[in-house]
Formats: structure tokens, C-alpha cells, sequence
């Protein structure tokens, strides 16, 4: 019973490691696949990636910065305060001294409540400083859209060498499966005297060679799904399932000059410097605004007496007008603004032949692409009918399976060639999505309309 016992167990480890999966999943029930998409892959790495939540706190950080100055300066402020107090008095050091008259007098009490509010009408510093704010809030928002395109171009990237890598494991399988083919081939040509035993041991190392190859392939493909999952946030124990094949999808050539202007205007990173420069010229106006006159009017209501039954009704309402006479440090603020102005003019010339230079590298990478495409897609029709030849030739006894095996290498190198030229073309695509701004937008596009 012992030795049915280990020899059940060898045939087990024996088994093919395709063959294990399923037994595994029966026992341990685990969960289905789950098929992923690339626009799921995008929106889960939206949800979950440390960047995007990162710039999302920017922006709400910018936001408060806006809101604090806009109430510091702008908005009215009002405070509430009472006291009650005992206290006596020293005459004397008042200067009030009277013969007969006491040196101290008290103790007293009194009571006040009141209400104290403050307003500015005219601060144009103040608010010049609010619109440079604003534009601050603008530009990091832009930053925000600019990180989740970086997030989008990642992640489909990531989705792409795992398509990749599950077409190599494909053309791998196929491998195995024409050797196999032809080993049986060998195996029955020589056992009818037509082919030697050189033939069939060929065949054999050619199929050990084919089925390594495919256990390459298929652990390859098991660390991109490992690579993805983690970059989505997800378990690494998930399992996940492509729901899209790597194919090729044709894409008609645009015109650099149309695109380049418009990658302009909706390039985030362009946007948001521009936004920057908008917000450090109205801290220019702020700085000039510093020696303009503030009015502000402020008072206060409230009551005041010797008993809480004895309080009065007092109050306060006046105008302020402040001037600024001497402020040294407005020069030297002039001069550090300047200097940010002309840093970020500078940036902004070099990002716009920067975007020209990358929108026209891009279209040169997506046309390159498509036609290695095209002459990768006939070499690999071109290598499956020459191994079908050799395949005729060394069934009828007209040549031995050397011709088979070597057919056999070139199909592998021509599948090779055809699943890096259409990643590469669809790689491009990514680029040309991020080169022109709102990338998730123009991946839609490009993936679905040829």
C-alpha cells in the first residue's frame, strides 16, 4: 500500500506543471480570474497610486493657502470679548495728589461686553496677492492632471509587456506543439526504416529545447501579472487574467503641424508653468501695490459699567487709511520675482521646442513601427510556409529533419520580430497619448479607432 502510495506521488510531481494548476484550484477553491482590461488597469492605478494621491493633497494644500489668504486680508473679522474685573487705582502715580485726598482708591469693579469687527475696503497688495493664489490652485491642479498621465502612460506600459509576454508564451506553445509534431513524425518514420535514429534524436533535443523555451515564456508572463498587480494596487496573490491580446492595430499618420499646437494647449506640464508665471505676475502687481494707500474701517459695540444691572451701551466706528512710507524689502521682493519670471519664460521656451521635438520624434517612432510591422508580419508568413515545405519534404523521404528544424528556429526568430514591432507600435501610440496631453483620453482613441 506504501509503495502505490510514493508512486502515485512521483506521477504527481511528474505531471506537467499545467496539469497542477487545476488540480490545486479544485482543492483550494480559489477565486475565478480576474479579467482585466487596460481601461480597468488605467482606473485602478488612478484610485490607488501614490503620486496621483500625492498631488491630490497638493492641490487641496493650495487651496487652503487660497483660502487663508483670501480671509487674513479680505473678508471681514469679527471677535467677541468680555471681562470682569476688580481693581484700585494708585493717584499718586497719575500725578493726583490733593491734601485730604487718598493716596489709592478702590477697590471697583466693572463689566464690559462687546463685539469688535474689522473690514478692508481698498488692499489692492492684499488682493493681487489672492489672484496669484488663485493661479497657484490652478497650477496645481495642472500638476495633478500632469502626474495622472505619467500614471496612465506607466501603467499602460506595464499592461503592454504583459500582453507581450503572453504572446511570446503563446508562440512558444505552438513551438512545442509543431516539435512535438515532428518528433512523432520521426519517431513513426523510423519505426517503418525511413529516417535513422539521428532524426529522431533531433527532434527530441529540438522538443527539450522548445519545452524550456515555454517554461521561460510562461514564468515571464506570471512576473508581468506580478509587476502589474502591484502597480495597481492589488494583492500580488490576485489572479489576473488579460482580457485584451496583444494585437495590431493601424493607425493613420497625422500632421506634425497640426498636432504640435495642439499638444500646446492641453500639454499639463505646459499648462501648469504657464500658470505659475500668471501667478507670479500678480505677486509683481502685489509688490507695486505695497506703497498704494489701505482704507479700512473697523469699530466695535458693545456695553460697559460698574455692575452687570448698571452696564451702557458704548460703541466705535471709524476709518483707517494706511500708508506706506519707507519698505526696503519691496525692492529686493521685486528683484527675487523678476528673477522667477525670467526662469520660468526660460521654461517655457525650452518645454515648447521640447513638446515640437517630442510630438515629431514620436510620429517618427509610430511610422518606423508600423512598417516593421508590415515586413515583420510577412517574414512570419514567410517562415510558417517554409516549415510547412520542410514539414512535406521530410514526410515524403525527401530530405531528413534538419531542413524542419532549422524552419523551426527561423518561425521562432520572425514570431519574435512581429510581437516586438507591433509592441513597439503600440508603445508608440502610449507616447504619442502623453506627447499630446490627456493621455486616458487619447488611449481610448488610438486603441479603438484604426
Amino acid at each position: 500500500m506504501k509503495s502505490k502510495l510514493r508512486i502515485s506521488a512521483l506521477m504527481l510531481l511528474a505531471s506537467p506543471i499545467t496539469c497542477l494548476a487545476p488540480c490545486v484550484i479544485g482543492v483550494a477553491q480559489q477565486p475565478a480570474s480576474y479579467h482585466l482590461t487596460l481601461q480597468d488597469a488605467i482606473q485602478k492605478a488612478l484610485q490607488s497610486n501614490l503620486g496621483v494621491l500625492v498631488a491630490g493633497t497638493r492641490v487641496d494644500e493650495a487651496e487652503g493657502t487660497r483660502m487663508r489668504r483670501l480671509s487674513a486680508a479680505l473678508l471681514p473679522r469679527a471677535t467677541v470679548q468680555t471681562y470682569a474685573n476688580m481693581q484700585n487705582r494708585d493717584l499718586r502715580a497719575f500725578g493726583i495728589s490733593f491734601p485730604g485726598l487718598p493716596e489709592t482708591v478702590g477697590p471697583f469693579s466693572n463689566y464690559d461686553v462687546r463685539i469688535y469687527a474689522q473690514q478692508n475696503i481698498v488692499d489692492l497688495a492684499s488682493h493681487r496677492a489672492l489672484k496669484a493664489s488663485e493661479h497657484a490652485v490652478e497650477a496645481g491642479k495642472l500638476d495633478s492632471r500632469d502626474t495622472r498621465d505619467m500614471v496612465v502612460q506607466l501603467i499602460a506600459g506595464i499592461y503592454l509587456n504583459a500582453q507581450s509576454a503572453a504572446a511570446r508564451v503563446d508562440a512558444a506553445q505552438s513551438r512545442v506543439n509543431d516539435s512535438n509534431t515532428l518528433f512523432k513524425l520521426a519517431k513513426d518514420k523510423h519505426d517503418t526504416g525511413t529516417a535513422t535514429g539521428v532524426d529522431v534524436l533531433r527532434a527530441q533535443v529540438q522538443l527539450a529545447n522548445d519545452k524550456q523555451a515555454l517554461l521561460i515564456a510562461q514564468n515571464q508572463y506570471k512576473q508581468s501579472l506580478l509587476a502589474l498587480a502591484r502597480n495597481l494596487g492589488m494583492n500580488p496573490s490576485t489572479p489576473l487574467e488579460l482580457a485584451e491580446p496583444l494585437r495590431y492595430m493601424p493607425l493613420s499618420q497625422p500632421q506634425v503641424e497640426a498636432l504640435v499646437p495642439a499638444a500646446l494647449l492641453a500639454r499639463a506640464d505646459y499648462l501648469s508653468l504657464a500658470a505659475q508665471r500668471q501667478g507670479l505676475l500678480e505677486q509683481q502687481r502685489a509688490n507695486q501695490a505695497r506703497y498704494y494707500p489701505k482704507f479700512s474701517i473697523n469699530g466695535n459695540l458693545g456695553g460697559i459699567g460698574r455692575s452687570i444691572g448698571g452696564i451702557q451701551g458704548t460703541g466705535l466706528i471709524q476709518g483707517q487709511i494706511d500708508f506706506t512710507v519707507f519698505d526696503h524689502d519691496r525692492n529686493g521682493e521685486a528683484q527675487e520675482l523678476a528673477g522667477r519670471i525670467k526662469r520660468i519664460d526660460d521654461l517655457l521656451d525650452d518645454m515648447r521646442r521640447g513638446i515640437d521635438e517630442n510630438v515629431r520624434e514620436v510620429l517618427l517612432n509610430l511610422e518606423s513601427a508600423g512598417e516593421q510591422v508590415a515586413v515583420a508580419e510577412e517574414g512570419q508568413d514567410l517562415a510558417q510556409r517554409e516549415l510547412e515545405l520542410a514539414q512535406d519534404r521530410f514526410q515524403q523521404g525527401m530530405t531528413n529533419n534538419v531542413e524542419v528544424v532549422t524552419a523551426q528556429d527561423e518561425l521562432a526568430r520572425a514570431q519574435q520580430n512581429y510581437i516586438l514591432a507591433v509592441s513597439s507600435h503600440i508603445d508608440a501610440k502610449f507616447a504619442l497619448a502623453r506627447a499630446l496631453g490627456d493621455t486616458e483620453k487619447n488611449i481610448g482613441q488610438f486603441l479603438t479607432n484604426p
